[in-house]
């Protein structure tokens, strides 16, 4: 029982994560620019991380949390509004 629901609050947080990448870039883009991809590889990541968590007990709730969000992270940082951004900041 401990296993799926460490399992079920992991999979939330993935969800309400994607969620809130969506929501982000596509107030930032729009709907002519949304990254697909990157919401493709972000979900992807997100079934990864649910299944390695289900199939190994040892692997930590705040474990897969914390790379999940890590990886939202690094999929956000390579979206174009982010791009840009600091291709503004450089130069």
């Amino acid at each position: 029982m401990k296993k799926m629901l460490s399992t079920i609050l992991v999979a939330g947080f993935v969800v309400l994560s994607t969620a809130t990448f969506t929501f982000a870039e596509y107030s930032a883009t729009g709907a002519g620019n949304f990254p697909f991809f990157h919401l493709g590889a972000l979900i992807v990541g997100g079934l990864i991380i649910i299944s390695l968590k289900h199939k190994y007990q040892k692997l930590y709730m705040s474990e897969a949390v914390g790379s999940f969000a890590l990886y939202t992270v690094l999929i956000a940082l390579f979206t174009s509004p982010v791009v840009e951004l600091i291709k503004g900041m450089v130069g």
